[in-house]
């Protein structure tokens, strides 16, 4: 049986102390993190109580009436909240469905190309867009899905279509608009994490199965991705958590009084409500109540994902 720690609390305090001295650079290192956490992340929870008052720019967070639940019912009533969560809901699976998908393929593809000039052009163009904000990417966007834009262009120089039209303009094609130009700004970045993933594997691993005849592409499927499974899965955990957290820089470039009944999205609706229509409170509920079941659904990803590989990810 395992003894228990005896030192008195004294010498325990003393030998952590000086551990912490011997670490000091380290620990001056994570200072800055602790200090925003605390700053941006922590403190503004006190926050929060405005989503169970009626709070106005006049009140203070002490003076606001409190009104319990009454914020909550609200949006339970809330005709354009649920329409909100409908696109959200649409918008994030087709992301999900494309953009979790994309950067392992191109993760795999570039890691099996020789090491040159090309490998590096290949990753530093898909890195690229990443780092573009969504103010230059959107004006992009706008300008190529114009009426005499590049993509109309394109569809009458193959005789698709015979008259140009705005794209944005038609709250249809929204989703597929939003779902993919958000896979093509962020997949190149989302190979980081697989590709040093991907260098860390023993070739000894690929030699033996080039021994045993296996193709590159059996190497892959056997070698490659089991070994990557736990980058994979804690990927899958935050992408599921994020389903209800749309981007709202894309949609805010994005969105159109068209393309607006299938663009809105929950945080873009959120913003409206507290922000331009000074409505605090309900925003606040809707925030938190979002956040709750983003918890939930990171739990649950969790779950699912320490079942299939056997091990918890989180």
């Amino acid at each position: 049986m395992k003894q228990k720690n005896k030192e008195p609390v004294g010498v325990r305090m003393k030998l952590w102390i000086r551990d912490f001295v011997k670490q000091m650079p380290l620990q001056l290192m994570v200072l800055p993190g602790i200090v925003f956490m605390i700053v941006f992340n922590y403190i503004p929870i006190y926050g929060l109580k405005i989503a169970f008052q009626n709070y106005t720019v006049v009140d203070t967070l002490d003076s606001a009436k409190w009104v319990g639940m009454e914020n909550f019912k609200i949006i339970l009533t809330d005709k354009y909240f649920w329409d909100s969560v409908y696109n959200t809901l649409g918008i994030s699976f087709l992301k999900l469905l494309f953009g979790f998908i994309t950067p392992i393929i191109l993760a795999v593809m570039i890691y099996e190309l020789k090491d040159g000039i090309f490998k590096k052009t290949v990753q530093t163009i898909s890195y690229m867009p990443h780092f573009l904000s969504w103010i230059v990417l959107g004006g992009m966007l706008i300008s190529w899905m114009s009426t005499n834009g590049m993509f109309n262009s394109i569809l009458k120089s193959l005789g698709l279509i015979s008259e140009g039209r705005n794209i944005l303009l038609d709250a249809d094609k929204y989703w597929w608009i939003a779902s993919l130009s958000d896979v093509w700004k962020s997949m190149g970045w989302g190979t980081i994490l697989y590709l040093a993933s991907m260098a860390g594997i023993d070739p000894t691993y690929y030699e033996a199965a080039r021994i045993d005849g296996a193709s590159r592409v059996r190497q892959v499927w056997s070698i490659t991705l089991p070994l990557i499974k736990t980058i994979i899965g804690l990927n899958f955990i935050l992408t599921v958590s994020g389903l209800l957290g749309s981007n709202l820089d894309q949609t805010l470039v994005l969105m159109n009084t068209q393309n607006q009944p299938r663009a809105e999205v929950i945080n873009s609706y959120v913003y409206r409500m507290g922000i331009a229509q000074g409505d605090f409170s309900y925003a606040s509920a809707a925030g938190l109540g979002v956040s709750i079941v983003s918890v939930i659904l990171l739990v649950a990803a969790n779950k699912l994902t320490s079942k299939l590989n056997e091990q918890s990810v989180l």
